[in-house]
C-alpha cells in the first residue's frame, strides 16, 4: 500500500491510517501467534477418528438416546464443531480429507468406490499423512480405507501411512473372517492377517498397542476411520441386549426416499434396524473410550489433538437405523441431514473445554487446519480447495468463506442425481433425475441463518437466486474428469472377486512409472477433445477451464511421479 509523503516523512493522516492498519494485521496473525506459541514447545500428536454413517442426533452431548460417553466426554472437554460438512457419501469424504482437495476434480464425487471400480486418487495427489512424515511424524492407518484397491498406487502404504492395519473395503462384516465379495480383506502392510474377534474392537486394540509402542522420540499421526455403525449391522449380544426395547418410532426424515423405506419396512412387519444400530453405536463409543484411555496413561492428552466426525449424515433409511433429527434427511441426500455430521475437536493444550464453534468448515479444510495447528507445511503442489480454519477455531469468531461449497451424490440410481450449493445462509437443494429421453429438475432454496431445519422453500421467491446457484453447480460439475466415478451398483457382466483382496492390486514393479496418456494423439488435440467436452466433464486431469470455458489446460511437461 502507498502512503502519501511529503519530503520522505508520511503525513499525520497517512500515519493515523497505517496505525489502524497495523492493528488490523495484529488482530488477525493474533490466533496465528497463539497457536506458534503453543506449537513451538512440542508438536502435538494427532488422532483423526471418522465414523461411518452416524446420524446427527445418534450422541448423548446431542440429547440422542444412545450412550456415548466417551463421545461426550471429548464435547465437554473440547470444541464441538456444529458447522461441520462432509459429503453425503463415504469415498468422496475420505478423498477430500486426505487431499484437502475437491472430490468433485478428482474423480471421486458422485459415488464410492465399488469392488469392481478401478478408480482411485491420482497418485499424483498429494496426502495429507505425506506432510505429517515429511514434517517427522510417524504416520498409521487403522480400519477402513475405500480409495483405491486396484493398483498398489493407491494402497495406504504409499499415501504417506508407514502402517496400515484394516481392509480396503467397506462391508467387511462386523464379527472375523473379514471379507467382501467373499474375498478375504483384513490386512497388514499389504500382508493377509486372520485377527479373530468384533471388529471395532480390534481397532481399539490396534491403536492402543501401536501408541504403547511407539517411536517415544517423535510424534505421531493416527488415522482411526470406523467401519461401524454402516450395514450391514452386527454387535455383541450384550449390546444388542441392551438396547433391545429402544424407540423405535423415530422422527420423519422429511425426504421422500427415506421416509418411504420405512413406511415399506414397517407395512412388511419388518423389525427395526435401530436396536442394533445403537448397539454398533454404543461399541464404538467403547473402543474411542479406550482410545483416550490410552492417552491418559501414556501422558499425551494434554498434546494430542482429537478430531473426531461422522463420514456422512446417519443413514436414516430403514435398514440403516440412524436419525438424524431435528436435520432434513439421510446419508446420499443433500439436505442438512446428509452432509452435516457430528463433529469433535480435543487439544487441552490449545482449545478451551467445552466451547461450540458455528464456523462452516467442510472436510476438504481439515488437511490445512490440522497442519497450521501442527505448525507444519503442507507439502502440496496442487492447490488446495481446503482452507486454514485454525485462527477461526483459536478465536472462536466465524469468518466468511472464500468459495460456495457443492455436494453431491448419485448413488443408488444411475442417473439420479442430489446437488446443494451453500453461498454464506443461502442452500439451494437440488435433484436431477435424468432417464434415456428426458431429464427433470426439482429445487429448494432455503435460508440456513432462519431456517436451519429445512422446512421452508423459498425457491418460488427468489427464483434469481436459484438460478444463480443452480449455473455455479453447472460450472462444478464440469471439473469432474470423463472416467471418474459414476454410480454402477453391479459389476460388469461375469466380474470375478478374487479370493483374497490383499493380493489385488497390481504391484508397483509390475505397472509403468507414469499415469496412462488419453487416446489423444497429441496435447493439441487433447486440448480441442477438452473444450469439446464442455460442461460434460475433463478429459484433461485436474483441468479448471473457469466459468467461461476459456482458460486453457495443457498436459503437464513433466510425466507424473514414480509411485
Amino acid at each position: 500500500m502507498l502512503w502519501p509523503v511529503d519530503n520522505g516523512v508520511i503525513k499525520s493522516r497517512g500515519k493515523s491510517l497505517m496505525t489502524q492498519h497495523y492493528r488490523r494485521v495484529a488482530t488477525a496473525l493474533l490466533p496465528l501467534l497463539l497457536a506458534c506459541s503453543v506449537t513451538a514447545a512440542a508438536p502435538p500428536n494427532i488422532i483423526i477418528v471418522v465414523a461411518d454413517d452416524l446420524g446427527w442426533n445418534d450422541v448423548g452431548f446431542h440429547g440422542g438416546d444412545i450412550e456415548t460417553p466417551a463421545l461426550d466426554k471429548l464435547a465437554s472437554e473440547g470444541l464441538s464443531l456444529n458447522r461441520f460438512y462432509t459429503t453425503p457419501i463415504c469415498s468422496p469424504t475420505r478423498a477430500a480429507l486426505m487431499t484437502g482437495r475437491d472430490p468433485m476434480r478428482l474423480g471421486v464425487a458422485y459415488s464410492v468406490i465399488l469392488p469392481w471400480d478401478n478408480n482411485g486418487v491420482h497418485p499424483d495427489e498429494h496426502f495429507m499423512p505425506q506432510s505429517f512424515r515429511a514434517a517427522g511424524y510417524q504416520t498409521a492407518m487403522v480400519g477402513k480405507w475405500h480409495l483405491g484397491h486396484a493398483q498398489m498406487s493407491y494402497h495406504p502404504n504409499q499415501r504417506g501411512f508407514e502402517y496400515f492395519y484394516g481392509h480396503l473395503h467397506t462391508e467387511v462384516g462386523y464379527f472375523s473372517p473379514f471379507a467382501n465379495m467373499g474375498g478375504s480383506d483384513f490386512q497388514r502392510n499389504g500382508e493377509t492377517i486372520h485377527d479373530e474377534g468384533y471388529e471395532t474392537f480390534l481397532l481399539a486394540d490396534e491403536v492402543t498397542r501401536y501408541i504403547r509402542q511407539r517411536d517415544k522420540t517423535k510424534p505421531f499421526f493416527i488415522y482411526m476411520p470406523f467401519l461401524a455403525p454402516h450395514t450391514p449391522l452386527e454387535a455383541p449380544q450384550p449390546l444388542k441386549h441392551k438396547y433391545a426395547n429402544i424407540n423405535t418410532d423415530l422422527a420423519p426424515a422429511r425426504s421422500r426416499h427415506t421416509d418411504a423405506t420405512r413406511r415399506s419396512a414397517k407395512a412388511q412387519g419388518r423389525p427395526s434396524a435401530r436396536p442394533v444400530y445403537a448397539a454398533v453405536v454404543d461399541a464404538m463409543d467403547q473402543a474411542i473410550a479406550q482410545v483416550l484411555t490410552t492417552l491418559d496413561e501414556e501422558q499425551l492428552s494434554e498434546n494430542t489433538l482429537v478430531m473426531f466426525f461422522s463420514d456422512n449424515g446417519g443413514a436414516a433409511y430403514s435398514v440403516g437405523g440412524a436419525d438424524n433429527a431435528p436435520l432434513r434427511g439421510g446419508k446420499g441426500e443433500t439436505f442438512e441431514g446428509g452432509i452435516r455430521v457430528v463433529s469433535l475437536l480435543r487439544w487441552p493444550a490449545a482449545i478451551k473445554a467445552g466451547t461450540v464453534s458455528e464456523q462452516i468448515m467442510h472436510v476438504f479444510d481439515v488437511f490445512p487446519t490440522i497442519a497450521a495447528a501442527a505448525g507444519i507445511e503442507t507439502q502440496n503442489r496442487k492447490k488446495l480447495d481446503g482452507e486454514n480454519m485454525w485462527p477461526s477455531i483459536q478465536s472462536g469468531q466465524s469468518v466468511p468463506r472464500d468459495k460456495r461449497l457443492f455436494f453431491t451424490s448419485e448413488i443408488p440410481i444411475y442417473g439420479n442425481f442430489n446437488f446443494a450449493a451453500i453461498d454464506d445462509d443461502w442452500k439451494l437443494v437440488q435433484e436431477v433425475k435424468q432417464t434415456l429421453v428426458e431429464t427433470q429438475t426439482t429445487n429448494w432454496l432455503f435460508n440456513l441463518a432462519d431456517d436451519p431445519n429445512e422446512y421452508h422453500d423459498l425457491s418460488a421467491a427468489q427464483p434469481e437466486l436459484v438460478t444463480a446457484l443452480a449455473e455455479a453447480i453447472l460450472d462444478w460439475r464440469g471439473l469432474h474428469p470423463i472416467s471418474g466415478l459414476r454410480s454402477k451398483m453391479a459389476p460388469p457382466p461375469g466380474w470375478r472377486a478374487p479370493n483374497d483382496w490383499a493380493d489385488y492390486p497390481r504391484s508397483l514393479e509390475s505397472l509403468q512409472s507414469s499415469s496412462a496418456p488419453t487416446m489423444a494423439p497429441n496435447p493439441i488435440i487433447e486440448e480441442i477433445l477438452d473444450r469439446q467436452h464442455g460442461r460434460r466433464g475433463r478429459v484433461t486431469y485436474d483441468c479448471d477451464r473457469g466459468p467461461e470455458l476459456t482458460i486453457p489446460c495443457h498436459p503437464a511437461a513433466v510425466k507424473s511421479k514414480t509411485r
